[in-house]
C-alpha cells in the first residue's frame, strides 16, 4: 500500500511497545502513565451514570454539539474558577481527551517544517502527534523548575516557531514544576514574541502538600495581551477516570473556531453520555474529597519510591523528588562502573520481572540515554519497596 507521506515521519510509541513485554507474571510495572483505578471514585460516577439515565436520557444519548455539551461547558467554566482561571463556557471546547486538544491545534496550526519548542524532555505522544503534521521540533533544556526560561527565550528569538507546547505543573516525563518566576516571564515573552503558548495541565490538582503556582492561564490575567498568546489543555482523565475520555481546550476565539471546524471531521462530538456523567458528577461535590485521597495516596507513594532509591541505588540514579504528579525522572551516573545506558538497564530490569521507560524517546532530538522514568501511581508501598529492590538486583 502507499500510505501518506506524513506516516514516515512517526513511529509506534516505544512506550506501547514495551507494554507487550508486561504481560509476565509477577512483573511490577513503573512503566505507565495510567492513574490507579482503585482509586477510582466508582461510587460518584455511578451514582452520577444513573442520574443522567433516569433523568430524560433521550438528549444524552443523542448526537450533540460539537463544541460540547452546554452543562459540562458551565461545569468546567466553574472548575477554572476555583483554579483561578476566568474563562467563559463559550470559550472552551470540550474534546475526547486532552490528546484530542493536542491534535486539533497540530490540524489548525501546523504546516510541514513549520518549527515547534518543546520541553526536553516531553509527553511522547505530542512529539509524535506533532510531526504527523510535518513539524520541525526543537528541545529546550529544563532543570528541577521546569523549562529553561533563558534557552527558551533564545530558542524563540532565533526560530520563530509557531508554537511552544510545555507541561509546567509536574511534567511527563520530568515531574517538574515551572517556578511562579519562570511563568510570569514566559507569558511576557510570548507577548513580546506573539508566539502561541499551548500549556497541557493534566496533572495540577495531583500535588502533594501546597497546591503548585497558578496555570499560566490563571496568571494570563496579570499579564496584559497574553490571553491571545496562551491555549490551555486540560483533562479528566487523571483526576476522575480516563475511560470517559474528556478534556478541553481554552483558547482565542479564532482557534477555536478552527478547532470546532477539524472536530466536525474527526468524531463530530465527544461522546454526549460521558460528558453528562461527567457534568453531574461536578454537581455532586465528591471531586475535592476523592482528590484528597489521590493526592495522599500518591505522596505516600513517591516518598517511599524517593527513600528506596536513595537507599538501594544510591550513588548510582540521580533525581529531583517530584512535589506532585506521578513520575520520578532520573538519570543513571555510571559510578563505579555500573550500569548508564538506561535502555540496557531496562532491558536488565525486565529480567528481574520490574519495569520501567528509559528517557530517550521523550526527546525530539540528542536523547541523554542515561535517563529514565519511573510511574509511582499504581504501584503500591510494598510493591514499590520490592521493585526498586529488584532493580538493585538489575543494577549488579
Amino acid at each position: 500500500m502507499k500510505f501518506a507521506d506524513r506516516l514516515q515521519n512517526v513511529e509506534t510509541s516505544a512506550i506501547r511497545e514495551l507494554f507487550k513485554l508486561l504481560g509476565k507474571p509477577g512483573i511490577i510495572s513503573f512503566a505507565g502513565g495510567f492513574p490507579d483505578p482503585a482509586l477510582f471514585d466508582a461510587t460518584g460516577i455511578a451514582q452520577a451514570s444513573a442520574a443522567v439515565l433516569a433523568n430524560n436520557p433521550g438528549p444524552v444519548l443523542q448526537y450533540g454539539a460539537t463544541e460540547g455539551y452546554g452543562p459540562l461547558r458551565e461545569g468546567i467554566s466553574r472548575f477554572m474558577a476555583g483554579k483561578g482561571s476566568t474563562v467563559a463556557p463559550d470559550g472552551l471546547i470540550v474534546t475526547t481527551g486532552s490528546q484530542q486538544a493536542l491534535d486539533l491545534i497540530g490540524k489548525c496550526m501546523i504546516s510541514p517544517g513549520d518549527k515547534i519548542i518543546v520541553e526536553a524532555p516531553t509527553f511522547l505522544a505530542t512529539i509524535q502527534c506533532f510531526r504527523l503534521y510535518g513539524a520541525h521540533i526543537i528541545g529546550a533544556p529544563i532543570d528541577a523548575d521546569g523549562v529553561d526560561v533563558d534557552r527558551l527565550e533564545q530558542l524563540i528569538d532565533e526560530h520563530h516557531p509557531k508554537l511552544v507546547y510545555l507541561i509546567p505543573t509536574f511534567g511527563n516525563p520530568s515531574g517538574a514544576m515551572l517556578s511562579l518566576a519562570r511563568r510570569k516571564r514566559i507569558l511576557e515573552i510570548a507577548v513580546r514574541t506573539q508566539t502561541l503558548v499551548v500549556e497541557d495541565d493534566p496533572y495540577g490538582e495531583l500535588y502533594f502538600d501546597a497546591a503548585p503556582p497558578p496555570s499560566l492561564l490563571a496568571l494570563s490575567d496579570t499579564v496584559p495581551g497574553s490571553r491571545e498568546v496562551l491555549a490551555h489543555c486540560g483533562s479528566f482523565s487523571k483526576i476522575l477516570s480516563p475511560g470517559l475520555r474528556v478534556g478541553w481546550m481554552i483558547a482565542p476565539p479564532e482557534l477555536l473556531t478552527k478547532a470546532v471546524m477539524c472536530k466536525q471531521f474527526s468524531d463530530a462530538h465527544t461522546s454526549n453520555l460521558t460528558q453528562a456523567i461527567c457534568a453531574q458528577y461536578l454537581t455532586m461535590d465528591r471531586l475535592n474529597d476523592a482528590l484528597a485521597v489521590v493526592r495522599k495516596t500518591y505522596a505516600e507513594r513517591a516518598c517511599v519510591m524517593a527513600q528506596c532509591l536513595q537507599r538501594d541505588l544510591a550513588d548510582a540514579i540521580a533525581f529531583n523528588a517530584p512535589q506532585g504528579g506521578m513520575f520520578f525522572w532520573a538519570r543513571l551516573t555510571g559510578v563505579n562502573g555500573q550500569c548508564a545506558n538506561a535502555a540496557d538497564f531496562a532491558k536488565r530490569a525486565i529480567d528481574q520481572l520490574v519495569a520501567f521507560v528509559p528517557g530517550a524517546p521523550f526527546y525530539a532530538h540528542d536523547p541523554d540515554l542515561t535517563t529514565l522514568r519511573l510511574s509511582f501511581a499504581t504501584a503500591d508501598v510494598a510493591k514499590i519497596e520490592e521493585g526498586i529492590g529488584r532493580l538493585k538486583l538489575a543494577l549488579g
